[in-house]
């Protein structure tokens, strides 16, 4: 069986074509609606982002064994929310008295695409008890399918928190991450108050997939609704800082008038940073995703104006309270999304420290 699946994964995981954006987003539910279909959901969602905001209380049952959790995290990036993830995790899961045994494994986004089948493959060989993985593109939705549909391993899916519509039958254990939805129009207010109607801009994907139509697309839609805003360009990047500068580069060559660059992710905002510091640029208005440590420095030295911060420790916390509540036979809700705060470079250093001591209280012990 497992010598069949194997076959079958690592074919999936050679394919390089993805559904189209539109067709990722049509088949997911967004965060609210979900809620408000489903009352019950919500009532366990608030209960449990209660839980998240408060101190650990300890588990209340004796475990006959250690649990076996496997992390695969496209972590090999500039932006530090997946380390941070698994830390606050990790420390929250030791206050919750919760003995566990952790494999984890980092990978570069869109890149180390048979490492990380490689190591989903050996987390289902391993029987794990809980597998933490992430869901961006086609080939890791196919995969996830064959884990829901041939082991018994609880799949909890991050940095999404939108259900997938066709997984009504079989669905993972639960989705956890900060609605890319909500930050993205927290980032959409903040330009349409302080960019001209007339403004020129363009957007930096992150790779081609769920994470760009989500940050993206929906801010694309969202500026065309105000007639005098211009979307003068686009790029999918490959969610480098490289990848970031050659296309703020090339969006500044197709149309020097640009007035500012939305950006999709850490990576890409600080790759479009140093575009515009070579350029001698800075005129022009550029956003961060996300507010880890690289994103607030580069605010505090004006190389970013603004970005939507999350409250990166959240998820982590969350993720270790719903094992918990698992182990002692309670119902863990489906989703589950942290707070953001938006940060901009006209925040005092002694309110931006006040989030970053609500946002890396356990990652920065």
């Amino acid at each position: 069986m497992f010598k069949a699946l194997q076959f079958s994964l690592l074919s999936l995981f050679t394919l390089t074509s993805y559904a189209h954006t539109t067709q990722v987003l049509n088949g997911y539910w967004q965060y609210d609606e979900y809620l408000e279909a489903y009352p019950a959901q919500k009532a366990l969602t608030d209960e449990l982002a209660s839980a998240v905001r408060q101190p650990p209380t300890p588990i209340s049952i004796k475990q006959d064994k250690p649990i076996s959790i496997a992390v695969v995290y496209p972590g090999h990036q500039v932006s530090d929310y997946w380390s941070r993830n698994i830390r606050a995790f990790e420390a929250r899961m030791e206050k919750l008295g919760i003995r566990y045994e952790i494999n984890q494994v980092f990978t570069r986004p869109s890149v180390d695409v048979r490492q990380q089948s490689l190591s989903l493959l050996a987390a289902i060989k391993n029987d794990a008890d809980y597998l933490i993985f992430t869901l961006d593109s086609t080939r890791h939705r196919k995969f996830i399918e064959h884990v829901m549909s041939s082991t018994d391993t609880k799949l909890i899916l991050q940095n999404i928190t939108t259900p997938v519509r066709a997984w009504t039958e079989q669905r993972p254990f639960m989705y956890v991450g900060f609605d890319h939805l909500n930050g993205t129009q927290m980032l959409e207010e903040y330009y349409k108050s302080r960019m001209d109607d007339d403004s020129r801009y363009s957007v930096l994907y992150f790779s081609e997939g769920y994470i760009s139509y989500a940050r993206g697309d929906t801010f694309i839609e969202e500026m065309s609704h105000h007639n005098g805003y211009k979307l003068s360009s686009s790029f999918y990047t490959s969610a480098t800082r490289e990848s970031g500068r050659e296309a703020a580069i090339n969006a500044l060559k197709k149309d020097p008038e640009l007035h500012f660059i939305y950006a999709c992710s850490t990576d890409v905002a600080l790759g479009a940073a140093d575009a515009l510091k070579e350029l001698g640029r800075e005129d022009i208005i550029l956003n961060g995703w996300g507010g880890g440590t690289a994103e607030l420095e580069a605010i505090a030295k004006g190389e970013l104006d603004v970005t939507v911060m999350r409250m990166n420790d959240d998820t982590g916390v969350a993720m270790a309270e719903a094992i918990k509540w698992d182990l002692e036979g309670k119902s863990v809700p489906h989703i589950y999304s942290g707070d953001f705060e938006l940060v901009t470079s006209e925040d005092t250093p002694q309110a931006i420290e006040k989030l970053k001591q609500r946002a890396f209280r356990y990652s920065e012990q």
